[in-house]
């Protein structure tokens, strides 16, 4: 008897990480110190001792059920952006910039070609948020995970000085709010999405006019990294009063919780055009308008609230980076939440 009896291939684990070399040293910053296969993740904190009050700030998620998507579609290159989206997107929301990530795999049994495809897109999140790829851990579970399972959870480490952290506290009636456009789906409300469209190929594969693909391409969509683009507000001299990252609860749950007491966030709903998949979602499911804002992002991927004088200048920065942006509603005086209208 031998651990590979067992269940678990420690060959394979080392084909896996040479397999992920190629990718991993494309996310490379100066700061790294050492290479890859160490114990630890070694990172300078050079750049930083400049700031008057350096301050770390993290961010921790996974994909979720969304998971299940690739698994079907055999799909594997993808959910590694959304694993970093979720936590870098987190950071910049907080004025920071992501340093650097690690990511945990999980898996039933390592395929080390599969596992390649999941880092190439952890790679390739870390590349779009500039962070550094610095370690991470695969991990085979015999026995407890399907043979052609896995699961993918990562965190990020950012920096900020702590006089630019975005907290909300100054916010007032006439602030403005710029909502950011979502790729899609991103990473949220899948367990929803699993009930309403039958799981299989079939489904799938099938081609909807509206969405201009198939279905199954509309929801593997990657969520959309939004670092570059608040990096570039900060760099045009806005400052952004409040940012609300809108993932699981949509905006019923994200939006009040960059408010301070005393205002509140009234969006439009029709300041811009709701996306086709969640057009499809509400109607194949039968699922109420409040319940697709209560669950989705219908859209709108970032909030950021600046002054009323700011907009355009904030607008032109996202908008060098690659985003689109619009104008959905403002700050008014009031209990805090948010009034969809």
């Amino acid at each position: 008897m031998d651990y590979k009896n067992a269940g678990v291939d420690i060959e394979a684990g080392y084909r896996s990480v040479e397999l992920m070399k190629e990718h991993i040293k494309k996310t490379m910053r100066p700061e790294v110190l050492g290479g890859i296969g160490g114990f630890s993740g070694a990172f300078s904190l050079s750049k930083i001792k400049n700031m008057e009050n350096p301050t770390l700030v993290s961010g921790t998620d996974g994909v979720g059920t969304k998971i299940k998507l690739a698994f079907l579609l055999d799909k594997h290159d993808t959910v590694g952006i959304d694993c970093v989206a979720m936590c870098v997107n987190d950071i910049a929301c907080a004025g920071g910039e992501p340093l650097f990530f690690l990511d945990y795999i999980a898996c039933g049994k390592n395929y080390p070609e599969k596992i390649a495809q999941i880092v190439s897109g952890v790679a390739e999140g870390c590349m779009q948020s500039d962070a550094a790829l610095i370690g991470g851990e695969t991990a085979e579970h015999p026995g407890l995970m399907p043979e052609d399972e896995y699961d993918l959870a990562g965190f990020a480490v950012g920096v900020v000085d702590e006089k630019d952290l975005i907290t909300g506290k100054d916010l007032k009636a006439g602030d403005v709010l710029i909502g950011i456009a979502s790729s899609g789906v991103h990473s949220n409300g899948f367990s929803l999405v699993r009930k309403v469209f039958s799981m299989d190929l079939e489904t799938l594969n099938t081609y909807h006019e509206e969405l201009g693909k198939t279905l199954g391409e509309a929801l593997i969509t990657p969520t959309r990294i939004y670092v570059k683009a608040l990096k570039n507000v900060r760099e045009a001299g806005v400052r952004i009063k409040g940012c609300s990252h809108i993932t699981g609860g949509g905006f019923y749950e994200n939006v009040p919780r960059m408010l301070p007491e005393g205002v509140r966030a009234v969006i439009q709903k029709d300041s811009y055009e709701v996306p086709a998949i969640f057009k499809l979602l509400a109607k194949e499911g039968d699922i109420a308008e409040e319940m697709m804002y209560n669950t989705y992002n219908m859209g709108i991927g970032m909030i950021v609230a600046v002054d009323a004088a700011d907009v355009e200048k904030a607008r032109a920065a996202i908008k060098a980076a690659g985003d689109t942006t619009y104008v959905i509603g403002e700050i008014e005086d009031g209990e805090k939440g948010v009034t969809l209208c």
